[in-house]
């Protein structure tokens, strides 16, 4: 099949060759492209079998209508949301979409409590402050994790897997799902409880939930009030559950004593580009990174050799086993 990837990066690509080779004569035709899927460029697909995107990709219902008349009906995506695909008008249209449900939780969890203890203990600070050749301690006091209670949204994979760490640390652990997982209570002593007691009482909230319409500003000036002043907030799932403008207003008041964000909600067009000799247009990410409490990774948390080689894998099977006109066991429907 021959196979369109939008918003290809040089980091991808080696995974993907390989795990193409490794199919032998059943190997794909992989066409390259840096641009984004759009409505601007959705026209690059002509002639493809399938059209794979990743997180900042659009497809929305225009889209998809371009792409079907151009024939395509099948979406692989390279990421396990799907909140930028317009699930209702694809299933309209026939598509067949498959995601990665599961390439590395290990990386994403261990990228959220690396912000942590980086915000924390201030490393980011320290390491520039050395290479001025300023050697003072002065305002790099941090605290210790242990006996800190924090707040797990989403117990999935990845926040299970946080919970696991955490509990080595010896944090005390809350957790909030609409599923509960009462493994984490009987493995990790986490306690399961409602969103607004978690923000009440949590040192530290980390969120771990999909982006729907349920969860979009799921952290708002509303429950910001109620957490704790000078909490430490960290997200590394979905940028919409956090309301960017109303965050800035609580680091401005010291509400939000820490933010840890690889996720924003207006990322696209702008994480996983370069504009180092261009002038930032984005206003409030701009604010943002000028507070010295505030952490942001270019949605980076998934970046292990593990995780781009299992996102390869998957994503190569969905398309091979509908070449070989079998459902993909990674089919999503709306």
């Amino acid at each position: 099949m021959k196979i369109v990837f939008f918003d290809a990066h040089a980091f991808e690509q080696e995974s993907f060759e390989s795990a193409n080779a490794a199919l032998g004569s059943d190997k794909h035709e992989l066409v390259m492209i840096k641009a984004n899927l759009n409505t601007t460029t959705a026209d690059l697909a002509r002639g493809a079998d399938v059209v794979s995107i990743f997180v900042n990709d659009n497809a929305s219902s225009e889209v998809l209508e371009k792409l079907s008349t151009l024939g395509v009906q099948r979406l692989a995506l390279r990421s396990a949301g799907f909140n930028h695909v317009d699930m209702k008008r694809a299933q309209e249209l026939g598509f067949r979409v498959a995601n990665v449900p599961a390439y590395s939780p290990y990386a994403v969890a261990e990228h959220a409590v690396a912000l942590m203890l980086a915000l924390n203990r201030k490393i980011v600070r320290a390491s520039n402050r050395i290479h001025d050749l300023n050697f003072s301690l002065d305002g790099l006091v941090g605290f210790d994790m242990n006996g800190k209670t924090v707040g797990v949204v989403g117990t999935g994979k990845i926040g299970a897997i946080v919970t696991k760490i955490l509990h080595g640390f010896g944090c005390k652990l809350l957790y909030y799902d609409v599923f509960p997982n009462t493994a984490l209570e009987t493995s990790y002593g986490a306690q399961f409880t409602d969103l607004d007691v978690l923000c009440r009482e949590s040192d530290i909230i980390t969120l771990h939930t999909p982006l729907t319409p349920q969860t979009k500003h799921i952290i708002s000036a509303e429950r910001i009030a109620q957490m704790k002043r000078g909490v430490m907030l960290i997200n590394t799932s979905r940028g919409g559950l956090i309301n960017t403008a109303d965050a800035i207003e609580a680091l401005k008041a010291g509400q939000i004593g820490y933010l840890g964000i690889d996720v924003y909600e207006q990322e696209q067009g702008i994480f996983f580009n370069d504009f180092s000799d261009t002038v930032l247009q984005d206003d409030m990410i701009a604010r943002l990174m000028t507070f010295p409490n505030v952490l942001i990774t270019s949605h980076q948390a998934f970046l292990t050799n593990t995780a781009l080689h299992n996102i390869a894998e998957t994503t190569l099977a969905n398309i091979s086993a509908w070449a070989a006109g079998r459902n993909s066991p990674n089919e999503i429907s709306a």
